[in-house]
């Protein structure tokens, strides 16, 4: 009986429909035309992605288009709620917060882009060098970035902000000083990996060069890992970037950034919480956008994941 039993039950679920790969059409398209379809059904990287579109759009057209400046004060119309006229409310100078936004917007995407793409950079040029060469060169540089990796971040930072000063400059700097490292140890495995591969060997026998060993045949193979580290290191340097100006020691006032806007609304966040809540929202938004847009583009990347 109960075998009858459980063979009705299995019989009453419904069979999913088998997904047949048409292997033809994959071998058809071209890596990025594949990676675009793994990609595309990553639904939280599609997500993520438009989220950056748009604050990316906010950011650079917003300010252009609204009746407001960041530093407009009206104190006739201090710590207003929002309204139709200030739609995030107005700060304890009457500033426009929504503004400000968009401005501290530009900033905080600045550093986070700008120090990422640099240390990015940096880090696949010390990954690629100690990679390909190795012995005395790779033993240098890897122990270099293990020191640099044993360094605790926040002090040196806290320590170097306050003597460089809160320039954007500055802060782009020492987000790059203190970035690098993890993308040198990728590219540094991956380079080591593609350097045995018999197409590498072929292009040494021909006489190729070593300069373009590494920039047209090695570093292609192992930019992968390198764009996911960008793409999530932007996030993570907007944070930090973040935390400096609430410490005070990043982007000084009165340019606004949403750092500096959350370490200005200590003071009222139980009487005016939207001075708090509009640049910590941003700041959440943001670094989630960029979290699921690097993880949508590890899986895409990866050789290994599942083909759909």
């Amino acid at each position: 009986m109960e075998t009858k039993g459980i063979a009705k039950a299995n019989a009453a679920k419904p069979v999913k429909p088998v997904k047949v790969v048409n292997v033809e059409e994959l071998e058809s398209l071209s890596y990025l035309q594949l990676v675009w379809r793994k990609f595309r059904r990553h639904k939280l990287a599609i997500v993520g992605a438009i989220m950056i579109i748009m604050l990316l759009l906010l950011a650079i057209f917003g300010p252009m288009i609204l009746p407001y400046d960041f530093e407009s004060i009206d104190l006739s119309n201090m710590k207003a709620p929002p309204s139709w006229e200030h739609i995030f409310g107005t700060d304890d100078l009457g500033r426009d917060i929504f503004t400000r936004i968009l401005y501290g917007g530009r900033i905080s995407l600045l550093v986070g882009f700008a120090s990422a793409f640099a240390a990015v950079f940096f880090g696949i040029m010390v990954g690629a060098l100690a990679g390909f060469y190795g012995k005395i060169l790779d033993n240098v540089l890897m122990r270099f970035t293990d020191m640099m990796m044993t360094i605790p971040t926040l002090p040196l930072l806290i320590v170097f902000s306050t003597l460089l000063k809160g320039s954007v400059g500055n802060i782009i700097l020492l987000m790059v000083l203190f970035s690098w490292m993890s993308t040198a140890r990728l590219v540094r495995g991956a380079v080591l990996t593609f350097k045995q591969q018999e197409f590498i060997e072929a292009a040494r026998a021909l006489g190729v060069s070593s300069g373009r060993i590494i920039f047209r045949h090695l570093l292609p193979n192992a930019m992968a890992p390198a764009v996911v580290s960008a793409t999530l290191m932007v996030g993570g340097n907007i944070i930090w970037e973040s935390s400096l100006s609430f410490l005070g020691l990043g982007i000084q006032p009165p340019t606004p950034s949403w750092g500096n806007m959350l370490s200005g609304a200590q003071d009222y966040i139980y009487t005016v919480p939207w001075l708090a809540i509009w640049p910590g929202l941003f700041i959440l938004i943001t670094v989630l956008g960029f979290n699921f847009l690097g993880d949508g583009l590890r899986d895409a990347l990866d050789p290994r994941s599942k083909q759909d």
